[in-house]
């Protein structure tokens, strides 16, 4: 719970950043008035939120949450964070007293971003809902059904021809809709985001997990699914329980070959995957000036990591560069003009504080099989002999949404540049992924891709690609034991490769370069040396780059399809008969009784990730097709009666059988069931299609320890029950071969415990008390089926549907 006023004193509940304050913040102090903010130039004034949307206007945005700001200030009578003033300052109604951990805001975002295996589900969804056009800019990113196997040409054309009906659809949607459509090879979502939709003190929604990389820039960009994205899209506010905020001080400069990647791996190594669940990562401090803006969008990428709702930085300098340098001049002035708004208050209270010294911290390596298993570099050789990980490195990595601005690949160039100066080529497969086209065309005119290729890198597309297990690897055979090293954010289990047997680490793209060039995971270049092609040992120099390039950003191919004017001309189709692409049916209401007798399809042991319950890889080209993409639900999750992959009981039959066939079984037979689960079920990716097959297969509950914030949220979203154990020790309570029947649903209401009645096979019964997040509004989307079945039911009775 956030501190009531007389609270906010005490030391031992929060603590406080003192000092903060400079400029016309500290002078103005926490109540100071915005009228500096309400001078903007005449040109100011007719900034458009990005260059890509003229007609779509900064200032009134800036205005409208400056208002706000007014009005919440007045009811709150309190400093604010930053996170506070952007969130806050995007709510429907200013007078909502929001409490930090308890109060629903009900918000106002001002865009929307979808990559194209989630767009697909989501624009069903909107179509569904009867609309004519979206109601805030919303666009789409062709950037997950890349696969990387022979380079950036071969894989964007083999790409274009396997998934042309899905590109086809979502380009016409897109037309017919009101969106923006990036075509593929354009560039990974977060990337394109930030160079051209971006802006601070803004707040977006997208159906990424890894979107909060907006925050390098200032923004509130949080991850969700399909069906939080539908309801903005639909002119709807979006929901968010208020975040906490937790506070993480920087000071110092970084040094040596330490990166900003290594803050955010250092940060997760302190809060783990679930430290971050429910709050907002706010970034605070004199070392925040010596980042980057794109290393502040690497911190916020990752971030996701720990379960953050989202990350910020404050405004600042290098924000203002970023934005010059990508042609945004006057979103950079605009936000001088309202910097008040744009950095917390004097005195800002958080939940938590953490403190990094930029100045000492060391380069991190963290994994295998969790990024939050955070390995200083100094001490990182001795943990990969003590756990016997493999120590010849197989592949290095870089690039991704995380790590593939021009700062990184031009220092990683550099260290490729002093290895071929002494005839040194890398050891290890070495891939490069960049992050955007316009990321790619500059550093193919500068050379930097001929160096990477000078050294026997292979170039992949502007896409996710490995990153997100889109990766025909064939060097090594699936089952073998092999490590790899990767500039990327997440490394669960056979997330990349799909082999279980692969040791993924994430680091920074200077350390992955390095290894890759020694050929070993336990390489470290502040220690080790390599051997020159004359035989002599040499180390590497420190990494050198530049922020921004010199010479300007090169645009390359233009792949932008702006919405159409007039879109009445544009059909779009999907065929019945198609694999790939399936018209929803909506989901059945609540028949109005308690769920009784409900078998557990599975009781997932230990980690159990979205990855688990809805894999991607090779099962993306299904993402836009319900029953197809169900034939993969909960296939990686372990269970807890056999230990076993993928193979569960059939309580009908009493034959083990996959985990989806089970389900399928029980649905054919009118069986509704129940998935029990461990902590921070559901963690990682913002993939709706998690909750959508449980749904779609006949589950209706799951019970688990704790949830991840997003998958939770999607559960609701679909009209199933997400329930957590009001006692943690009651999940080893419960036996694979029970019976669950879930109570009180008649009296449903928001903080009211239901109560689950487990049946044992000899026919003793235990009551376990099951606590749930739901709110008012949030029990009509249960009662009504779904979430969309209550916007259609809205819409068709204000006759807009």
């Amino acid at each position: 719970m956030a501190p009531s006023l007389a609270a906010l004193a005490a030391p031992s509940r929060l603590m406080r950043a003192a000092g903060r304050g400079s400029g016309i913040s500290g002078a103005l102090g926490i109540f100071g008035t915005h009228c500096t903010a309400r001078a903007a130039s005449t040109s100011a004034a007719s900034t458009p939120m990005s260059p890509l949307e003229p007609a779509n206007l900064l200032e009134p945005v800036y205005r409208n949450v400056a208002d706000n700001l007014d009005v919440v200030r007045k009811t709150l009578d309190r400093p604010l964070t930053l996170a506070e003033k952007v969130v806050y300052g995007h709510l429907d109604d200013p007078t909502t007293r929001a409490v930090r951990g308890e109060t629903y805001l009900k918000l106002r975002p001002d865009r929307v971003a979808m990559q194209d295996a989630t767009a697909q589900m989501a624009t069903l969804q909107f179509i569904s809902a009867g609309l004519p056009t979206t109601q805030v800019p919303t666009t789409v990113h062709c950037d997950h059904l890349i696969a990387a196997q022979a380079g950036a040409g071969e894989d964007l054309s083999r790409a274009k021809d396997q998934n042309a009906e899905v590109y086809d659809f979502l380009s016409t949607a897109a037309s017919k809709y009101g969106m923006g459509f990036w075509r593929p090879g354009s560039g990974i979502i977060h990337q394109i985001v930030l160079e051209n939709y971006a802006f601070p003190g803004g707040l977006m929604i997208g159906t990424d997990s890894h979107t909060p990389n907006a925050g390098g820039l200032g923004m509130i960009a949080v991850g969700v699914g399909g069906a939080d994205a539908v309801d903005v899209m639909a002119g709807l506010p979006w929901e968010l329980k208020a975040p906490k905020i937790i506070g993480v001080k920087l000071s110092g400069k970084l040094t040596g070959w330490a990166s900003a990647k290594d803050v955010i791996l250092k940060v997760a190594g302190i809060l783990t995957v679930k430290g971050g669940t429910g709050a907002i990562i706010e970034y605070f401090g004199k070392g925040v000036d010596s980042l980057s803006c794109t290393g502040m969008g690497t911190i916020c990428n990752m971030g996701a990591e720990i379960g953050a709702t989202t990350s910020i930085f404050p405004y600042n300098s290098r924000m203002g560069d970023y934005l010059s340098a990508t042609g945004r001049q006057g979103i950079a002035s605009l936000a001088e003009t309202y910097s008040e708004n744009l950095r917390a208050d004097d005195s800002a209270v958080y939940d938590q504080i953490i403190e990094v010294d930029l100045s000492t911290l060391e380069p991190h390596v963290n994994g295998p099989f969790t990024p939050d298993l955070a390995h200083p570099l100094s001490k990182f050789k001795a943990a990969v002999v003590k756990e016997g990980w493999p120590a010849e490195l197989t592949v290095g990595l870089i690039g991704s949404c995380t790590n593939s601005s021009y700062e990184d690949m031009s220092r990683s160039a550099s260290i490729v540049r002093q290895a071929l100066d002494r005839g040194v080529k890398s050891k290890a497969i070495f891939n490069i992924t960049p992050g955007s086209e316009q990321v790619r065309a500059t550093i193919e005119r500068d050379g930097i891709i001929g160096t990477f290729e000078e050294a026997g890198g292979m170039v992949l597309a502007n896409a996710c690609g490995p990153c997100i297990g889109q990766w025909n690897r064939s060097d090594v055979p699936k089952g073998t034991p092999n490590s790899i090293v990767t500039s990327f954010n997440r490394n669960f289990s056979m997330r990349n490769d799909g082999n279980p047997k692969t040791h993924a680490f994430v680091t920074s793209p200077e350390l992955v370069t390095a290894m890759s060039l020694a050929g070993r995971l336990d390489f470290n270049p502040l220690t080790d040396e390599l051997t020159a092609a004359d035989g002599s040992s040499f180390k590497l120099e420190l990494p050198i780059g530049e922020e921004l390039p010199s010479r300007g950003y090169d645009p390359g191919e233009d792949t932008f399809q702006p919405p159409m004017d007039d879109p009445s001309a544009v059909k779009v189709v999907v065929d019945e008969a198609s694999a790939r692409l399936q018209l929803l049916a909506p989901f059945s209401p609540w028949n109005g009784r308690d769920y009784e007798d409900l078998p557990i399809l599975i009781k997932a042991l230990g980690k159990c990730t979205t990855d688990h319950i809805s894999m991607a890889g090779p099962w993306l080209k299904y993402r836009g097709h319900l029953d197809n993409i169900s034939n993969n639900l909960l296939i990686g999750a372990t269970n807890a009666e056999n230990g076993e992959i993928n193979s569960v009981r059939n309580y009908l039959t009493g034959v083990y059988g996959t985990v989806p066939d089970v389900a399928r079984a029980y649905k054919a037979a009118g069986v509704q069931w129940v998935v029990v689960g461990d902590e921070n079920y559901g963690e990682g990716s913002s993939r709706e299609h998690a909750a959508l097959e449980p749904r779609h297969l006949g589950g209706v509950a799951v019970l688990v320890r704790s949830f991840a914030r997003i998958h939770e949220t999607n559960l609701k979203k679909q009209g199933m029950l997400p329930l957590t154990f009001a006692a943690p020790e009651d999940y080893d309570k419960i036996d694979p071969t029970d019976k669950l029947s879930i109570t009180g649903l008649d009296s449903f209401a928001p903080g009211v415990p239901l109560t689950v009645v487990v049946k044992k096979t000899d026919g003793t019964t235990l009551d376990i008390v099951a606590n749930h997040t739901f709110n008012a509004d949030q029990i009509e989307w249960f009662r009504e089926g779904s979430c969309l079945n209550l916007i259609k039911k809205t819409l068709a009775a204000k006759g807009t549907a």
